[in-house]
């Protein structure tokens, strides 16, 4: 086997699909199953591409994969930090290395997530990319898999186009200000960070050439670092709901896993209850 071997990667790729249940990614185990593992329709959902992308990867006919390509496929098919070396070496691409945003998931994180079934949850890393999420963000925040893979990202939800319709949260006061100024300061902090991100720069003056209220929040340099807050949802079924939002920190990889939850007893948490009900459903 050589670096860059399309043939071994289509065999391994079909093995690593084959090896997952439905329960193993958070899906439904739906109809009867005429084949092993996932469906390809399953992991190109989770991976935010489309399905012909995924057959003909597996059929040793498809287009060469990029980075970030590589990363989503990685996180669908949960692979080890080994099983990710492999793909990318496989692919003929070089593992993300020292000076970019890290966007490969450890799967004890993505096992995490799959215990959060009370709780919104969802895995960001520093350019606010999603990463990873359980059932109850998509019910909370729509379905996120519907979104376009190069979509998926909190920065973009929130400032371009139609995002202010579709994935504006506001504070507990109902003040949208208030959360822009704290997003463009954590987009301040990682540009910082990550000088040399070309996925990160591209964001920012994607962003700052096409939001006006970017560009302005942006002009201001705010510097804020808030790991605790409180955010309302206006949710279809549900109304408005607001809840407690906590960023853990996962160590060494600078990404962030955002939990949401309520107050027990509460009207929050009464509505929380029924998003795990009316929302799941529409998931």
């Amino acid at each position: 086997m050589t670096r860059g071997d399309s043939t071994e990667l289509a065999a391994a790729l079909r093995q690593w699909r084959e090896r997952l249940t439905p329960a193993d990614v958070g899906l439904p185990a739906g109809p009867r199953r005429r084949t092993p593992g996932l469906r390809r329709e399953e992991v190109a959902r989770l991976a935010g591409v489309s399905v012909d992308y995924v057959v003909r990867l597996e059929q040793d006919r498809g287009p060469h994969p990029s980075s970030s390509v590589l990363g989503a496929l990685a996180r669908a098919l949960r692979l080890s930090a080994a099983e990710t070396g492999h793909l990318f070496d496989l692919a003929g691409v070089a593992v993300p290395g020292p000076g970019r945003v890290n966007d490969v998931v450890r799967p004890s994180v993505l096992r995490l997530l799959d215990r959060m079934q009370d709780l919104p949850a969802m895995l960001v890393d520093a350019r606010t990319d999603l990463l990873a999420w359980n059932a109850l963000a998509d019910a909370l925040l729509g379905d996120i898999s519907a979104v376009p893979r190069e979509r998926r990202n909190l920065l973009r939800m929130r400032f371009g186009p139609g995002g202010d319709e579709h994935h504006g949260p506001v504070d507990e006061h109902g003040d949208r200000g208030r959360l822009d100024r704290s997003s463009v300061a954590g987009a301040r902090a990682a540009l910082a960070r990550y000088p040399d991100d070309a996925a990160l720069r591209g964001l920012v003056d994607e962003l700052l050439r096409s939001s006006e209220s970017f560009a302005a929040l942006w002009a201001e340099r705010p510097v804020e670092d808030r790991r605790v807050d409180r955010k309302a949802y206006d949710v279809a079924g549900i109304g408005r709901i607001t809840l407690d939002c906590d960023a853990l920190e996962v160590p060494d990889d600078d990404q962030t896993l955002i939990v949401y939850s309520a107050a027990p007893g509460s009207p929050d948490a009464e509505k929380l209850d029924l998003l795990r009900v009316v929302g799941l459903q529409k998931v």
